[in-house]
């Protein structure tokens, strides 16, 4: 093992506004990820909370703050419940397929269409097509987009309705950002289907987890990430099961479809 590897350098970033807490501050600290051990480091550092952009891996490092907490979803005792399953059947008809990380023209315009749509002013509603090859294809690690297309006409693909940035590490699969058709008279529930997906993929490929990004109480739009159950946390003593929402309370409402899991 390297010695990049083992004593990796780690920055912190110019403090900046909270994305998720109105008033707060938010820091980060980040290292890069590059050299043989790229993908080994990315694994080890997401065990402990860290996600990736491109070839950099970060986790918050907020002064008095620890609102952000990683959650994944144990893949292999998932039980879709009544809603989850009704979702599936929905949308068994779509062809679903790995793809290398390459972007296209067909993926950049789906995304334009999803942030227009759901995320107006938002920090990648500027982004252009050179921005998102970067995202995508400026990779060290074992990664893949997901293509969810509607069924083929006359031997041609279907039209892409979703997709999703995924990196595969030792232990899971790691949604890194998902977009989709913002159009709900084409497809319901599409974001919600996609992270069902890759929760049934880890578990029929024999992985242990789907991770998901970070889960801050305070924000009503981290909540719908509750309801993939059993999701665990991560804390000072590792990481331990969170427990299932009850009725009632919050993270317990129904499933909204223009919820996403981002590079957080």
């Amino acid at each position: 093992m390297s010695a990049q590897f083992r004593f990796p350098r780690f920055f912190v970033t110019t403090p900046a506004p909270c994305p998720y807490i109105p008033g707060r501050i938010e820091r980060k600290v980040f290292t890069e990820l590059s050299g043989d051990h790229a993908t080994e480091m990315n694994d080890a550092l997401g065990r402990i909370g860290f996600r990736r952009s491109q070839g950099v891996a970060y986790r918050p490092s907020c002064a008095d703050c620890t609102a952000c907490i990683s959650v994944r979803v144990v893949a292999k005792e998932f039980r879709p419940n009544a809603s989850q399953r009704k979702l599936i059947r929905r949308h068994a008809d779509l062809d679903i397929t790995a793809c290398k990380p390459w972007t296209t023209e067909e993926q950049f315009a789906l995304l334009r269409r999803y942030l227009a749509a759901r995320h107006p002013g938002g920090g990648m509603a500027e982004m252009d097509e050179l921005d998102f090859a970067d995202m995508v294809e400026q990779t060290p690690v074992d990664t893949l987009v997901v293509e969810y297309r509607e069924p083929a006409v006359d031997g041609r693909p279907g039209r892409l309705v979703g997709a999703c940035l995924t990196d595969h590490q030792a232990d899971g699969l790691s949604m890194v950002y998902s977009f989709f058709e913002p159009d709900e008279d084409v497809r319901q529930g599409l974001g919600t289907f996609i992270i069902l997906d890759h929760i049934l993929r880890a578990a029929r490929s024999d992985m242990d987890y789907v991770y998901l990004g970070y889960w801050v109480e305070q924000s009503p739009r981290m909540q719908y990430k509750t309801r993939y159950q059993p999701l665990e946390r991560l804390g000072p003593g590792g990481w331990t099961r969170m427990a299932t929402p009850a009725a009632g309370v919050v993270g317990a409402a129904p499933a909204r479809a223009d919820m996403v899991v981002a590079a957080e």
